[in-house]
């Protein structure tokens, strides 16, 4: 299965709803949290053009925020990008 990285902070609604999303799929998942290290949030911005959290990645594929992840699965497409 790929790689789903989630770019997060520890307080941010956002995050800890894209992470429930991805566990209730039973999707695992690499968590940066760039409130705890600062040099990974200039690396999130660089790789996603944004500053908000949370940030997803599926592989080096961007998916966007908590939005654009539900509205994947809704769609179908979260699963079939995963395998």
């Amino acid at each position: 299965m790929k790689t789903v990285t989630l770019y997060t902070t520890e307080t941010c609604p956002y995050c800890r709803s894209a992470k429930s999303l991805l566990a209730s799929k039973g999707i695992s998942m690499k968590e940066i949290n760039v409130q705890t290290q600062p040099a990974k949030r200039e690396e999130m911005i660089k790789r996603s053009g944004r500053r908000t959290v949370p940030q997803i990645f599926i592989e080096n594929t961007y998916i966007g925020g908590l939005d654009d992840l539900a509205k994947l699965d809704r769609q179908g497409g979260l699963l079939s990008m995963l395998a």
